[in-house]
């Protein structure tokens, strides 16, 4: 039954940081568009379609590209770095997802690149020359498994002091299917 249950939080999770990890990259776009004066049109953060921004104007189309990959990156680090040590399980949740969008948006510029997919083919447009993507996801990607390695290894998830029991996996599936229902709900396809 315990296998269940890591089982079930464990898939939860990952929905959780696919879903967040989108959020917080289109927050980027978001914050370039406004801050450089764009307008954004659209917003789409659906749980079964690819997320994007769709900005007009556009003043400062690099700034507003760029910004989605390197504040979904970082901002996650920098929420992760400012919890307290001491908040064991919030850290550790945040340690993960903070790998996961650095992972995420690390391989989505350093291997979308390569078939110009996205915001990788916007940056090309710009003028940004590939090399940067792939610098992007050569030091974003180590980073993000960098941070999962230092939670140890996902073997301790099944030991009978690992804090992940029936409770933990239904927190994270609630907190899946809210997230998923209003992200459903809120946008456009």
């Amino acid at each position: 039954m315990r296998l269940l249950f890591v089982l079930l939080f464990c898939l939860a999770w990952l929905g959780v940081c696919w879903l967040g990890m989108m959020a917080v990259h289109e927050l980027g776009h978001i914050a370039a568009a406004i801050a450089s004066g764009g307008s954004v049109t659209k917003v789409v953060l659906s749980p079964v379609a690819i997320s994007r921004t769709d900005v007009s104007p556009n003043p400062y189309p690099a700034l507003v590209v760029w910004l989605g990959p390197i504040f979904g990156a970082l901002f996650p680090l920098l929420i992760w770095s400012v919890i307290p040590r001491s908040w064991v399980w919030p850290k550790g949740l945040l340690q993960f997802f903070a790998g996961f969008c650095l992972i995420a948006n690390g391989a989505y510029l350093g291997i979308g690149s390569l078939e110009q997919v996205g915001d990788c083919k916007e940056i090309l447009r710009t003028g940004s020359p590939v090399w940067t993507m792939w610098l992007f996801g050569l030091l974003a990607i180590p980073s993000g498994f960098w941070l999962w390695h230092q939670l140890g290894s996902p073997v301790e998830l099944m030991k009978e002091d690992s804090p992940i029991n029936s409770k933990a996996a239904w927190w994270a599936a609630t907190a899946l299917a809210l997230i998923a229902g209003t992200a459903w709900l809120v946008s456009p396809v």
